[in-house]
């Protein structure tokens, strides 16, 4: 009877681990940044590597999860569409986002692999969402005016007839925080932190490393991710360079993955900026 016991107890531990590991449903992940260049509290709701998944019918899940935050500003980080998925879910998305919330958006690698770039950016600006390559605006949320910067994905260059590549339009930036707002970097790609380094920005957004796809919670952060290769430094959370902050999302691609994510739930990032009184990030 004991060895039973123990034998189901060791079965229903096992599961347990393995409903664990392959939990892909929606998380939130929460962030603090602090500066003293912010008066008031102003919450961003990042979106990165959707890849066109289904979150629910017509993506209640994923809008009901970002209505409940109540965003002041949504950015969104490239790869929202995929090159083999249509645009469907990514459409009901901005149906559902773009009337009620002021919307920014730069490219990932994905979208130009599709080669319909011109047609999803159509799409993004059809719905109202301002498309940043190399460009910025001055927003004001709360009272308060803040930049944000954006640049397209590397592959610009590879699958399009722009000579204008992202480290050009990182220059084309470089006096956007000579205004002395908090400065917004929306970046597709982690691995250029030393890159975003050499400017004034406070504060980057990436996405692209899916979180490493594979983790150990608490022992390996990530064990592959596009450009970065095995055990990659910049899977997912919050890194610091120089003066920058960089909030890396996880990501929130499904069935568009043919590795599973493991014990790597898809998560919707939520950025709180406040006044500066306590910790810088936490």
């Amino acid at each position: 009877m004991k060895k039973k016991i123990v034998f189901v107890s060791v079965l229903l531990g096992l599961l347990l681990i393995l409903l664990a590991a392959f939990d892909t449903r929606l998380k939130v992940r929460s962030y603090t940044v602090c500066s003293d260049k912010i008066s008031a509290s102003i919450r961003i709701v990042l979106i990165t590597d959707l890849h066109s998944c289904k979150y629910g019918e017509e993506q209640r899940t994923l809008i009901e999860a970002i209505d409940r935050q109540k965003p002041d500003v949504i950015l969104l980080g490239g790869d929202i569409c995929d090159d083999k998925i249509p645009n469907d879910n990514t459409e009901a998305l901005l149906k559902g986002i773009a009337d009620h919330y002021p919307c920014y958006y730069v490219t990932g690698n994905h979208e130009y692999w599709s080669n319909r770039i011109e047609d999803i950016l159509d799409l993004f600006r059809a719905y109202g969402v301002t498309v940043l390559s190399g460009t910025s605006d001055i927003i004001e949320l709360r009272g308060q005016h803040i930049n944000i910067c954006g640049i397209s994905d590397p592959d610009v260059i590879r699958y399009t007839d722009s000579d204008v590549g992202s480290e050009e339009q990182l220059q084309a930036l470089e006096r956007v925080s000579g205004n002395g707002l908090y400065t917004i970097l929306l970046a597709h790609r982690p691995e250029w932190i030393d890159v975003y380094g050499d400017y004034d920005f406070d504060l980057v957004l990436s996405g692209h490393a899916h979180g490493g796809q594979w983790r150990l919670p608490g022992l390996i952060n990530g064990v592959f991710a596009p450009d970065q290769g095995v055990f990659p430094k910049y899977a997912g959370g919050s890194y610091t360079a120089e003066n920058l902050t960089m909030i890396v999302s996880r990501g929130l691609a499904r069935e568009s993955t043919s590795v599973p994510r493991i014990f790597n739930r898809p998560e919707l990032v939520v950025v709180d900026l406040e006044p500066i009184e306590s910790d810088v990030v936490k």
